[in-house]
């Protein structure tokens, strides 16, 4: 009989802890930014904002306190490696989830989050659509990419995987195709410009080429640029 008592008492604990808000840290180092993101998700039944972050150098003492079950981190945050910290928490605090928010579309800076340990990806501007659904997915470990990157991530992957190129490289043959000088790759991707041809005689070599026509109809193929 005791038993059939406490079993009521067992299930509204079980309904209490589906009903808790998704707890949540937001990292970036823009007022504004992290005022319009609190407000969108405040907004929400099921998130609660517990923290803001406004660099590298405090994340994880934030993490450490909170543990939240998401960390919303800018992947440009000042005084340190939004990568590196990534990768930290990943070891660190595997409970929680990292979902990255930038105003990059590349996908190689998409893998790098990835296998630091990210599992969400948002580009910025499109925070106010894709954001909850991110951090929804995060908190169960499901992955994320905004999908004006994820097409580009999936070409990527299958260039890596089928030609031997590095995800570096492949990037590299995107924008090559896309029309940009060795001094605009080296200005986005933050290289050398002599890493940047360093990395042109590789990719020429390993698949064949020439010619830059011969490389775009190469991304076109792979579906690294859209036709």
């Amino acid at each position: 009989m005791s038993a059939l008592r406490a079993l009521p008492s067992l299930i509204d604990d079980d309904a209490s802890q589906r009903r808790a808000p998704i707890r949540v840290v937001l990292a970036d180092d823009h007022y504004m930014v992290r005022r319009t993101l609190r407000l969108l998700l405040e907004g929400e039944q099921d998130v609660d904002v517990i923290a803001e972050v406004v660099d590298v150098s405090t994340v994880m003492r934030h993490v450490s306190h909170h543990v939240p079950q998401v960390l919303v981190l800018d992947l440009r945050l000042p005084n340190g490696s939004s990568i590196e910290t990534i990768r930290q928490i990943s070891q660190r605090f595997p409970e929680v989830e990292v979902v990255v928010l930038t105003m990059e579309e590349s996908p190689l800076f998409a893998q790098r989050a990835i296998d630091a340990g990210a599992v969400g990806f948002v580009v910025k501007d499109r925070a106010d659509t894709e954001l909850l659904a991110a951090i929804r997915l995060a908190s169960r470990g499901c992955e994320y990419v905004s999908p004006r990157v994820a097409s580009k991530l999936d070409a990527l992957r299958r260039a890596t995987q089928d030609d031997g190129l590095t995800p570096r490289e492949t990037e590299i043959v995107r924008m090559i195709a896309l029309g940009h000088t060795s001094a605009e790759i080296a200005c986005q991707l933050h290289l050398s410009r002599r890493t940047v041809e360093t990395h042109r005689a590789r990719i020429h070599h390993k698949l064949g080429v020439t010619t830059r026509a011969e490389l775009v109809q190469f991304a076109l193929q792979r579906g690294l640029i859209g036709a």
